[in-house]
């Protein structure tokens, strides 16, 4: 894929925490994470509609486990009277500029009109017009029509296409847009608060999805952690998981997971703009494509890994699995609740009564601790790294060495 970048392996945690002494204890080796993937042992949900495989095969190449949950579906629009009365009116009626926002919608028009018969006549009215490009894809776009843009943002922002038409000044022009799904927020008004007429070209239209079972899974999962990002490709995707949020009466729950434990990854800041309404953290790559958002994640997740030196092993816990010494552990649901109580402080002790509120589930037995304790050893593959203490819990064995205070409440 075009969009792809060649990400760099991120820098290993393991390298900035404490070590042994120097002849004091057990060494710790430092190949820790060099042979796993950077998103090995992550959850990342995605969100997109179009070009979910793509961004999906990109995740999954870098080790990520994938929760598909499309928030929207797009409804071509090539019988809508609204886009038939819009492309009539402009051919009629020329503007004095184009912009073309989304290389999909700006073919999906154009194929709509040759459909009509009126596909010869749009483009001889669209080769009269000062046309602008939001980006480069859109640019292509325009010239397999056998058109030529005007200009194209260096940065493929709408606001600085916005800017443009500002500075040249639309007081009394016609300006069109081809909208992509939506109407720009601010874009429309800025323009018309200078004195511009603003026709709408609404090729196609976002709409909730046909099964909305996959977006309530992952709804599900941002409140219970069970994933540790969500990716966003569209600012309507954003709004439309919010919004089924609400409508099931737990987007504080969702807001609350966002804000604190589940990164939120945009492909750009537009996208991003329905997340930040609600004070949520967002990140976004320089350049708005998919290979640089993976590449996003891919820094970050490893990044906000917990790294610590146990039983003579360097640990790193993850999503849903650990790396112990470098290799990939998956560790059920249960064991990760008991590791993540025990990593919160480690070295101390940990009452079997506290291990048992953070089990998912779990009751009031304190036998589910000892069972899921025994898997999470099985899962480790080191069953030293937890000791039993006789009597009152768990404790992680940390090596007696490391500077616990640096990891006093994890």
């Amino acid at each position: 894929m075009h969009d792809q970048q060649q990400e760099q392996q991120p820098q290993q945690r393991g390298d900035q925490q404490p070590q042994p002494g120097d002849g004091d204890g057990p060494e710790i080796p430092r190949e820790a994470a060099q042979t796993v993937r950077p998103l090995e042992g992550f959850t990342v949900g995605v969100t997109a509609a179009r070009r979910a495989e793509e961004l999906g095969t990109l995740l999954e190449r870098r080790g990520a486990q994938v929760m598909h949950a499309p928030a929207l579906r797009i409804v071509p629009l090539p019988d809508d009277t609204e886009l038939l009365d819009a492309t009539r009116g402009l051919i009629e009626d020329a503007p004095d500029v184009v912009v073309a926002t989304t290389a999909i919608g700006f073919r999906g028009w154009i194929e709509a009109a040759e459909g009509w018969g009126l596909g010869e006549e749009l483009l001889a009215r669209l080769a009269g017009v000062e046309l602008l490009a939001r980006g480069p894809k859109v640019k292509g776009a325009i010239r397999a029509a056998g058109l030529t843009e005007k200009w194209s943002p260096a940065s493929e922002s709408m606001a600085e296409v916005l800017d443009r038409l500002l500075e040249e000044g639309v007081s009394g022009r016609r300006v069109a847009i081809q909208l992509h799904g939506e109407l720009l927020p601010g874009f429309v008004e800025a323009l018309r608060a200078d004195g511009a007429e603003v026709v709408g070209v609404p090729v196609y239209r976002w709409m909730p999805p046909e099964d909305i079972a996959p977006v309530d899974r992952l709804l599900d999962a941002v409140v219970g952690r069970g994933v540790d990002a969500v990716t966003f490709t569209s600012a309507p995707a954003a709004s439309s998981l919010l919004r089924r949020a609400e409508e099931r009466g737990i987007q504080e729950e969702v807001l609350a997971a966002l804000r604190q434990d589940v990164l939120s990854v945009c492909v750009g800041p537009v996208t991003a703009l329905p997340l930040q309404a609600h004070d949520l953290p967002t990140l976004q790559p320089e350049r708005f494509r998919l290979g640089p958002m993976v590449g996003v994640l891919c820094r970050e997740l490893p990044g906000r890994v917990l790294s610590l030196p146990v039983a003579g092993r360097r640990i790193e816990i993850r999503g849903h699995a650990v790396v112990v010494d470098g290799e990939l552990r998956p560790v059920p649901p249960a064991g990760m609740a008991l590791l993540r109580a025990l990593a919160r402080r480690p070295g101390w002790v940990v009452a079997r009564a506290d291990l048992l509120r953070a089990l998912p589930g779990a009751g009031r037995d304190e036998h589910a601790v000892e069972t899921a304790m025994a898997r999470l050893r099985v899962a480790l593959g080191a069953p030293k790294l937890i000791q039993t203490v006789v009597k009152r819990g768990y404790r992680l064995s940390l090596d007696p060495h490391a500077d616990t205070a640096k990891y006093d409440g994890v």
